[in-house]
Parts: structure tokens; C-alpha cells; sequence
């Protein structure tokens, strides 16, 4: 069965990364840009991680992860070369319903990352459910390309005009002919 997609709002979500290497360095910069509430928990830290976790004033503890780490947290992300631990923190956060990712480990997953380009306001979500996230990869580079950069100033505006014309079907019909007109200048 195939994921489902969701958008969450991660701003009240304390997130937990157990690993430090160059695979938790991408879930990293993947989570900085939606929340700033995570701590990494990993023996060894690379460079990168280190510089991402200073950058975005992230929690760190250098330290091999123990039993009850998870408490507290919403989102457990395991990205270590361990597949014992990916199983017994996905089994300690069972009780607690507490989501967890396990890197290249979908047995132990609650959800999974997806490609994604990120203008502004605008997200698009690629996932292949796990089955090649090179493909995955490769049609998210695809959009990043053909999305305009000025997407998000149109998008700021959309949103401010929303905040100030009523709700109605002219509103409607002016929103759906200012968007035909930017696909119709950016989306030959």
C-alpha cells in the first residue's frame, strides 16, 4: 500500500535525530527548513551535522542513544547503520504513538521522507513509496526547474488578497483568472 500524503505543521513538534553521519546530515537540513525544535543524539557527528546543528541552534548530545530518549519527543528519526536499534526504538515508540522514520529501513517507518521543492509558500511533495528514490530524486529536479522563482511573490500576494476580499464566487473567479494569467506567462 502506498503512503499517504500529508503536509504537517512542524512547529510545535519536538523532533528527535539518533545519528550524526552523512545520512542524518540530509534528514537534517530536509527538517531545518520546517522546525527548529530538533536535538541529535549520535556518538560521532560529521562536519556537516555539526555545522548544521550550530547554524540552527539545534539541541546535540554526543553520546550513544539510551532507552527512554524518545520521551518527549513527537517525530523519531533513526539514521544510523544499525538495524537493531532502527527495531527497538521503532518498538519503544509503539506505546507512546510516537512517529518514527527509520532511514532505508521501511519495515520500521511510520512515515517516510519525500523529494521535495520548496518555494517559499509553495511545497510539491515527490515519493515513490520507498521503491527509488533516485526516480524520486530525478523528478523533483525535473520541477525545480520549471517552477519560476517569482512563484512565491505571486503567492504572497494571493495570500494577502485572501485576507482582505470576502469570501464568495467573484473572489473565486478573480483568484482562478490572476493564477490562469501566471501560468499563462511562466508555464509554456
Amino acid at each position: 500500500m502506498s503512503y499517504f500524503p500529508m503536509f504537517m505543521d512542524m512547529n510545535d513538534q519536538k523532533v528527535l535525530v539518533v545519528g550524526g553521519g552523512a545520512i542524518a546530515t540530509e534528514k537534517l537540513e530536509k527538517l531545518t527548513d520546517f522546525t527548529k525544535e530538533i536535538t541529535v543524539i549520535a556518538k560521532e557527528v560529521s562536519p556537516e551535522a555539526q555545522q548544521l546543528i550550530k547554524d540552527h541552534c539545534l539541541t546535540m548530545y554526543q553520546r550513544l542513544y539510551r532507552r527512554g530518549d524518545i520521551q518527549g519527543y513527537d517525530i523519531v528519526i533513526v539514521a544510523t547503520d544499525t538495524v537493531d536499534l532502527h527495531k527497538e526504538i521503532y518498538e519503544e515508540a509503539r506505546p507512546y504513538r510516537i512517529l518514527v522514520n527509520s532511514v532505508d529501513n521501511t519495515d520500521y517507518c511510520d512515515f517516510i521522507f519525500p523529494s521535495y521543492v520548496q518555494k517559499g509558500d509553495l511545497t510539491i511533495a515527490f515519493s515513490t513509496g520507498g521503491a527509488s528514490p533516485a526516480f524520486a530524486k530525478k523528478i523533483r529536479q525535473h520541477f525545480e526547474k520549471i517552477i519560476p522563482d517569482s512563484v512565491d511573490a505571486f503567492l504572497l500576494k494571493m495570500k494577502e488578497l485572501r485576507q482582505t476580499m470576502p469570501k464568495g464566487k467573484e473572489r473565486m473567479a478573480y483568484f482562478e483568472k490572476l493564477v490562469e494569467a501566471f501560468f499563462d506567462k511562466h508555464f509554456k
